[in-house]
This record gives structure tokens, sequence and C-alpha cells, in this order.
């Protein structure tokens, strides 16, 4: 895309923001609502951290 045609895009993009003045939002990209960390990841995290609780107790039990 020639940079004319790019500045043009862009102009028009933010032509409808210019009667907003102090309302325009951050970013004109779509924020979707996803999680910062996968599901599969934090059920892991959950795994590891629950399980080395029970883990501990369960030793701290035998010995004494």
């Amino acid at each position: 895309m020639a940079p004319k045609q790019r500045m043009r895009v862009a102009n028009e993009k933010a032509s409808k923001y210019v009667t907003m003045r102090g309302n325009v939002p951050k970013s004109s990209k779509p924020l979707d609502d996803k999680y910062p960390v996968g599901p599969g990841l934090l059920a892991f995290f959950i795994f590891v951290v629950c399980g080395s609780a029970i883990f501990q107790i369960i030793q701290s039990i035998r010995a004494a």
C-alpha cells in the first residue's frame, strides 16, 4: 500500500473521533475478552499447587 493511501485510510478511521474530544478509546482495535492464561495451563498450575500441598500434608502426618 502506498504511503498516501495508508495515510488516507488512517485519516478516515480517525475522522469519526474528531468531535468526541476526551472520549476517544485508547485503541481502535476491538477488545477481546481473552484470558491471559489458557485454561489448560491454569488447570496444570492448580493441579501442581494443590497436589504438592496435599503431598506435603501427607508427609507431615507421616512424620508426626
